[in-house]
């Protein structure tokens, strides 16, 4: 494979063949919004629809750091309240330029999966821990027109393959109470 980023969902599902990862994808319209995306998958199979389907927030920090955020689709983030939990201060959205940049995805198809285009390991990916207690786990394999899954195993083990560890911890009772941090 070329050293250049992956792109596309065919690039990056040959990339997790060759890995040895096994997965599921179904391609389906641009999915841009939870809502659009809970509503298209109202029309899925019962089993199509299993496991956790999870939002992304590509963020950085005052200092120049870069998180990747990835939760549940219901969960209730508040930009404000995740500084303190994950270890920033500050926290904006990445721009388009520096995510195309890093992860080699353009807005709307932020993925954990771009994190293979990560090499230099400017990211810190931050999971939000009720979304490990689901078996299979959803996210866009670099463009929002596909749904991938993988078993939460086979992801951890696609996070070996990237370099990445991942910061664990429930972000929603880090806030605290009041959705401050404390």
């Amino acid at each position: 494979m070329s050293t250049g980023k992956l792109t596309t969902p065919a690039e990056f599902l040959a990339w997790l063949e060759e890995k040895g990862i096994p997965h599921e994808s179904r391609e389906h319209p641009p999915l841009h919004t939870v809502e659009e995306a809970e509503a298209h998958r109202a029309t899925w199979d019962e089993a199509a629809r299993e496991g956790a389907f999870c939002k992304n927030l590509f963020l950085k920090d005052k200092k120049g750091r870069l998180f990747l955020i990835v939760a549940e689709e219901p969960r209730d983030l508040r930009l404000n309240s995740l500084s303190k939990p994950i270890g920033s201060a500050r926290l904006s959205f990445g721009n388009a330029e520096l995510m195309w940049e890093v992860l080699g995805v353009r807005p709307g198809s932020v993925t954990p999966f771009a994190l293979v285009n990560d090499r230099d390991r400017r990211v810190t990916l931050v999971l939000d821990a009720p979304m490990l207690e689901h078996e299979r786990l959803n996210y866009h394999p670099l463009d929002n027109r596909w749904t991938t899954t993988l078993t939460r195993a086979d992801f951890m083990r696609f996070l070996k393959e990237t370099g990445h560890e991942p910061l664990i911890l429930d972000l929603v009772a880090a806030a605290g109470p009041s959705g401050e941090a404390g």
